[in-house]
């Protein structure tokens, strides 16, 4: 089924987030982008929202799926 709305948490010095972005947009997902440092996001907020302390956290329709490997797994 059609993956619908996709968050990705990320900061500005994260390469994993970098490859999580080249892996959604090569595969032409769509996501929104929310990069914790410059939206003055907590690391507790980040892990009350994805369950996660770290970062890429990516959530597909309310579910966190966790991080790179398994964004990959998945798609």
């Amino acid at each position: 089924s059609e993956m619908c709305i996709r968050d990705r948490y990320t900061t500005n010095w994260c390469p994993a987030c970098v490859v999580a972005k080249k892996v959604m947009t090569d595969k032409g997902l769509s996501f929104r982008e929310i990069n914790i440092e410059t939206s003055g996001m907590s690391r507790k907020q980040l892990q009350e929202i994805t369950g996660r302390w770290e970062v890429p956290a990516i959530v597909i329709d309310g579910k966190n799926i966790g991080g790179l490997d398994n964004l990959i797994k998945i798609i």
